[in-house]
């Protein structure tokens, strides 16, 4: 094998290009790629820790579903109380302002039936004064016939 000074040059070269590219070319390459990997696995684990979270937020959301459906059913249940507690209290309160009514209307007619026996009696005293009047075929003087008037009233 025959070596001459163009194989030699070409080794030389071989050399010189692979000791550049190891000095200056390789470690940044290197080093871009080294910051990928540590990239690629922070977002990883951000993404499982994401992951987590979202399940954690999941469960709490269930929880804080079935803590609501449970203060629903509650606030449904005393509305629900509330609402037939109001309707009750509105019957006795009708059944009291009848029953107002009703005496009411009692006392007014009470009232009117007195009237009216009082009216009666003045008119059956002006009825038998004047049938009496009639019978005696006299008159009667005014204190006679007032004191008469009263007695009859009071008798009746």
């Amino acid at each position: 094998m025959d070596l001459n000074a163009t194989i030699i040059g070409q080794i030389i070269a071989f050399f010189m290009f692979v000791w550049f590219c190891q000095r200056f070319v390789w470690p940044p390459i290197t080093k871009a790629l080294e910051e990928r990997q540590k990239k690629i696995a922070d977002g990883l684990e951000a993404a499982s820790r994401a992951g987590h979270n979202l399940e954690m937020a999941q469960g709490r959301a269930a929880e804080m579903l079935k803590e609501a459906k449970v203060n629903s059913a509650g606030i449904i249940d005393q509305a629900n109380k509330r609402a037939s507690q109001i309707v009750d209290e509105a019957k006795e309160k009708a059944r009291e302002e009848g029953n107002r009514l009703i005496a009411g209307a009692q006392a007014e007619l009470d009232q009117q039936v007195n009237r009216a026996r009082e009216q009666l009696r003045l008119q059956v005293a002006g009825i038998v004064v004047a049938g009496a009047e009639k019978i005696l075929q006299a008159s009667v003087d005014e204190k006679t016939h007032a004191s008469l008037l009263d007695k009859l009233a009071a008798s009746l």
